[in-house]
């Protein structure tokens, strides 16, 4: 079952990466706001997966309990499984907020309406969310890539089609 793609308008809540003991049980590496987030759901991948129980590993992780996987070989198979869900299955925002799946794939531009790229990834190392950005078209020379703060003074507005960036922080 290790099928690692993703569907339109799926949201990645989790990742498979091995068994845990001999009766099914998985280990998880989490992408969202922890096991609270993850048992908010019972049916994963399109109805592929039914969760019956999970918990903290207290390393940052989780560990499951699917009713398809019941012994050691079943959940061997289960790794790189990526755990998603509908993207309307998700808890409505308020204004400012996002989940991280709405921003990858948006148009970026500056300010000064010049187009920059496309967001590919939002990663979190301690103090805020940073947005990276593909250059479009790439550079012959140069980052290809480059990274901004998603914060007031650096991202200015985002909707679903595109994301506007102070022109000081493009990295031209």
């Amino acid at each position: 079952m290790a099928d690692t793609s993703k569907a339109p308008g799926m949201v990645e809540l989790a990742a498979i990466t091995g068994a845990h003991g001999v009766n099914g049980e998985v280990r998880l590496k989490l992408f969202g706001e922890g096991v609270e987030a993850l048992s908010r759901h019972t049916s994963f991948n399109q109805g592929a997966l039914t969760l019956k129980k999970v918990r903290s590993d207290s390393k940052g992780g989780g560990i499951a309990r699917f009713a398809e996987s019941t012994n050691r070989n079943e959940a061997e198979r289960l790794r790189g499984t990526v755990l998603t869900i509908s993207r309307e299955d998700l808890p409505d925002l308020e204004d400012g907020e996002y989940y991280h799946s709405d921003l990858i794939g948006l148009d970026v531009k500056t300010d000064a309406g010049e187009a920059v790229g496309t967001v590919i990834a939002v990663q979190n190392f301690g103090a805020t969310d940073i947005i990276e950005i593909e250059r479009r078209p790439p550079p012959v020379k140069g980052l290809k890539t480059f990274m901004v703060p998603m914060t007031k003074a650096a991202v200015l507005e985002w909707d679903r089609q595109a994301l506007v960036i102070a022109k000081d922080f493009d990295q031209s």
